[in-house]
């Protein structure tokens, strides 16, 4: 019988991700094209699950959340609900980092570079 997963993902949550990886904003192919394959140095993963959130990119080497927020991140309301998410993925050892939507085309490789630096940082100890 195989052994229980430590931590499970709601079923639901799952097939948000996979529905969620199709099709992506433009920001968002961006910064997949330009991280998948390792070329940055570290593997990651687009809208993996994580307890009851969905993370736009997440590096499990350095257990690093990346955030693509476009105009709906703007609320009020909104605001508030990612400040929550990210305390609850902070208290659990991940660090997240967020850009906004236009910086993924204007800014694609000052983005990049924050996101290698931050594995850097993260996998040389600074967990």
């Amino acid at each position: 019988m195989p052994k229980p997963r430590a931590h499970s993902i709601a079923p639901e949550i799952l097939q948000l991700a996979r529905d969620f990886r199709h099709p992506l904003t433009a920001p968002e192919a961006n910064i997949w094209h330009a991280v998948r394959n390792r070329q940055l140095g570290f593997k990651f993963r687009r809208q993996h699950a994580i307890g009851r959130f969905i993370a736009d990119f997440y590096c499990a080497e350095s257990k690093l959340v990346i955030e693509i927020d476009g105009d709906t991140h703007a609320a009020p309301d909104q605001k508030a609900c990612d400040a929550a998410r990210t305390a609850w993925l902070v208290e659990r050892g991940f660090e997240v980092i967020r850009f906004q939507a236009g910086e993924g085309d204007r800014k694609l490789q000052g983005v990049l570079e924050a996101i290698r630096r931050a594995c850097e940082t993260r996998t040389a100890g600074g967990r």
